[in-house]
């Protein structure tokens, strides 16, 4: 697809960095936790249904473009020593937890949570069953590594009831694979979905990243051909976030050469031009749906939620994470575990939740939250429903805001409709810039801290 001059005018005005906004505020923001306690009433007091995180970090490889907190080694038995330590934070954790409690997600981060043999993962799920209680409806799912999946990992997980499954392709071209580190071959993928599908998993999504190292638009549409023949229910298109001051592995990729902003846009495009002609539904900023998916549905009725695992149907949630690094999210606040192994034992031995850094909300960060939670989900703003729902004067409260967005609309990236405003499509390619507007604590020395928005 051609880039018009309008178009690499626009990225060279607005490709900066910038929050992706999986939570507000970034969690950047969050302050060192000297007593955990305040950042508990969600779970002791509240009654919202629970989305249960378990942050599994050991991968055999690093793959050099991962910003994901992992730990590299082939040494199995440290993933029976971390089940025991799994095993003693939900022991603490249940102390706080009222027995009425339901919990209606569960999700496997990593790291490779197939790094764990079936045994392992049929103890994992006792472990979980033993503390909490899911609703018939609870979507279960887990992040799937092709290079290491046997059959047995598969049947593990359906043991436990997942039906939900997501796994890294990132690009199907040998010399790009190469150049970060991660060779899958597409008989990989073949067999994994085939896997997958053969033991009930009946929502699979996979996983692609645009501005790679050598990755072009004519290399990109080859990838796009083979991922199309697995007829995926969805797809999450991520833009490669050069972060090397906070993952130094990804300084390894500059050795090839990383794409442009002209280039890393061209792919972009390509990609929703491609998946939408295949029939899948442009959901958010970084996701694709087949119309019948419950994000399609969900983005259809406005009920789309973002959140740390991206983009969700399931509202007004508890999310409650374990294991190293693993953020908890309540109406309230933010805590996020410790990320070093031997630290999180340490806390553990004391018989204390091992939190590390948290985040006590202010009324503004909730309102704040949810417009820039409701832009990139709604991709409009309507502000009579928001005036009415947060018990202020929507134009008056974000004065400040809405004039910054003047400008991207004199750019197109948004018209002014008679209830607020819309985002145009080429507006979505820049949602977080617009996101930004509405941001209270983004400073321009603090812009260093995020990867480029294009």
């Amino acid at each position: 697809m051609q880039i018009t001059d309008q178009d690499l005018r626009l990225i060279e005005k607005y490709n900066r960095p910038g929050p992706r906004y999986t939570s507000y505020p970034p969690a950047n923001h969050f302050r060192e936790c000297v007593d955990y306690a305040p950042l508990m009433g969600g779970v002791e007091q509240g009654d919202a249904p629970l989305s249960l995180y378990f942050h599994l970090p050991f991968c055999e490889t690093l793959c050099w473009f991962c910003g994901c907190h992992t730990i590299t080694t082939l040494d199995r038995d440290k993933a029976t020593d971390y089940l025991d330590l799994l095993e003693k934070e939900l022991e603490i954790f249940a102390l706080h937890l009222g027995p009425e409690r339901k919990a209606v997600q569960l999700h496997f981060g990593g790291g490779t949570p197939n790094f764990f043999g079936p045994e392992q993962i049929d103890r994992l799920g006792a472990m979980i069953n033993r503390h909490f209680t899911f609703t018939e409806d609870a979507e279960k799912s887990v992040e799937l590594d092709p290079r290491r999946l046997r059959p047995e990992h598969v049947e593990a997980f359906a043991r436990m009831g997942l039906t939900r499954a997501s796994f890294g392709l990132q690009d199907s071209n040998p010399d790009v694979q190469k150049a970060i580190h991660r060779v899958q071959p597409q008989s990989m993928n073949i067999e994994a979905m085939a896997t997958l599908r053969a033991n009930g998993f009946d929502s699979i999504n996979l996983d692609l990243i645009y501005g790679l190292p050598l990755q072009t638009p004519e290399s990109f549409s080859v990838t796009l051909n083979e991922v199309l023949q697995l007829k995926p229910d969805r797809f999450a298109i991520f833009n490669y976030a050069h972060v090397p001051w906070m993952r130094p592995a990804q300084k390894l990729l500059e050795r090839a050469g990383l794409p442009d902003a002209r280039t890393k846009l061209e792919l972009l495009k390509l990609c929703i031009e491609r998946l939408t002609a295949a029939g899948y539904v442009y959901i958010g900023m970084d996701h694709f749906a087949l119309p019948g998916d419950e994000l399609a549905q969900a983005q259809r009725e406005q009920t789309l939620q973002r959140n740390f695992q991206g983009y969700s149907t399931r509202a007004g949630v508890e999310i409650c994470g374990f294991g190293i690094s693993s953020i908890s999210q309540g109406a309230g606040g933010f805590r996020q575990n410790v990320k070093d192994l031997e630290a999180y034992r340490a806390w553990l031995a004391q018989g204390k939740l091992p939190v590390e850094k948290g985040y006590e909300l202010t009324a503004d960060d909730q309102l704040r939250a949810d417009v820039i939670s409701r832009l990139m989900c709604d991709l409009s703003m309507d502000y009579s429903t928001m005036s009415e729902k947060w018990a202020i004067d929507f134009e008056a409260y974000f004065a400040e805001a809405l004039a910054q967005l003047k400008e991207p609309a004199e750019d197109g990236l948004l018209i002014w409709t008679d209830r607020g405003f819309a985002v145009t499509e080429r507006g979505r390619l820049f949602i977080r810039n617009l996101a930004m507007c509405f941001d209270a604590y983004l400073e321009p020395a603090e812009t260093g801290r995020y990867s480029k928005t294009v």
